[in-house]
């Protein structure tokens, strides 16, 4: 039954992907040197590619249960969407979806925020990326493996 039901919701979630735009968080988090925190992504869109934390905003989820969620969940973090600058809005377009069906891109409008992290350490769990590590703002911009959404912030 689980399974069915994970096939249902999954079928579903593709059917608002094809649909509308996804509204999400993006967390733009700083070491005290100005590093910033990256994670390789496991999951499409942008999988293979070293992208800032992130995720959607739930229907009935407030931006702050949303920022605090997506910290503790992506990264083990107790955040506070109050304690972040807010960095503005950007647009990101994807020819791919996290189910990888045919001709259904992803399009999100983010909405993301910075703060630097006393202490902030590449660590928390795996299940979004394969690997968590801080990049310096030249290695971020430089390196191709970064994806070119998250080199908009700092360019």
């Amino acid at each position: 039954m689980k399974m069915l039901e994970t096939m249902h919701s999954n079928q579903h979630w593709l059917e608002v992907i094809q649909r509308t735009p996804l509204v999400s968080i993006d967390l733009i988090l700083r070491d005290e040197q100005g590093r910033v925190l990256l994670g390789l992504r496991s999951n499409r869109p942008a999988q293979n590619t070293w992208f800032v934390p992130g995720g959607v905003i739930r229907k009935n989820e407030t931006l702050d249960q949303a920022y605090a969620r997506i910290a503790k969940t992506e990264l083990g973090l107790e955040l506070s969407r109050e304690q972040a600058h807010f960095r503005g809005v950007y647009q990101h377009f994807y020819e791919d979806n996290f189910a990888g069906e045919p001709d259904i891109p992803t399009h999100y409008v983010v909405l993301a925020y910075e703060l630097t992290v006393p202490n902030l350490q590449p660590n928390g769990p795996l299940d979004q990326h394969r690997d968590l590590r801080l990049f310096t703002v030249q290695q971020t911009l430089d390196d191709p493996a970064v994806h070119s959404n998250t080199k908009a912030y700092f360019q």
